[in-house]
């Protein structure tokens, strides 16, 4: 676990890919513990912590957790009240519109009921290989978007740009099997293509802006590279 952040209220890790948060609610699902964050940062940290948002397995980026359980109800009431700003980076199926926003109603994981979810983006970059990925369309095209959900609903972003038939590269359960294995085999990209890039809050003890970004890592590197080329 790399620390991107620390003071005495809490930390800040930059989250690999691949690891969960915490261990599942569902004993049946079992999850080595070394492929849990929680028992990572506990260990790196030699205390207990709190964790105090969630990001999806696949994701990879800034996630925080609480050093006290005074801090870890602190931050709790933060994030149900929307409070910090998160900024994400996803490459995406196809030409997205340069901005706009998905105002879509998502089923809820525990009961599939409705409720609603938002999800903001602007377009950072476009590429596109003359190649025919399945058997819809000539050209491969995908586009490098940046994403600010003002909800949290499970698997928000995947699911909302896949309601709009722009589905994340590398998303197994959202996404689209033949561009997945395209970006594998053939670009060298594998698994889910989001990061959690940016938080930004007003520091509950200080009361200062507060802004922690997740280092720059090998995969988008690579993602960033490969726009810039075909851009060139």
């Amino acid at each position: 676990m790399e620390l991107i952040y620390q003071d005495e209220h809490f930390i800040a890790i930059n989250k690999p890919s691949g690891y969960h948060v915490h261990p599942p609610e569902d004993s049946q699902f079992k999850i080595p513990r070394d492929k849990i964050c929680l028992y990572q940062v506990r260990n790196m940290m030699k205390k207990h912590v709190y964790p105090v948002h969630r990001l999806d397995a696949a994701t990879s980026g800034v996630l925080l957790f609480a050093l006290s359980s005074e801090a870890a109800s602190k931050f709790g009431k933060m994030f149900q009240e929307r409070a910090p700003q998160k900024t994400y980076h996803a490459v995406v199926r196809g030409y997205v519109p340069a901005e706009g926003s998905i105002d879509v109603q998502l089923e809820l994981d525990s009961t599939g009921a409705l409720v609603d979810a938002k999800t903001s983006y602007k377009r950072l970059s476009t590429i596109e290989f003359p190649v025919a990925v399945g058997k819809k369309f000539p050209t491969a095209r995908y586009s490098w978007v940046e994403a600010y959900p003002h909800t949290g609903r499970y698997h928000q972003i995947r699911r909302h740009f896949n309601r709009i038939s722009h589905p994340l590269l590398g998303d197994a359960y959202h996404g689209d099997s033949h561009h997945n294995r395209f970006f594998r085999n053939e670009l060298g990209i594998e698994g889910l293509c989001l990061k959690a890039i940016k938080m930004e809050l007003i520091h509950p003890w200080t009361l200062e802006p507060l802004k922690i970004e997740a280092p720059p890592c090998e995969k988008w590197n690579k993602i960033q590279s490969l726009f810039t080329l075909k851009q060139g």
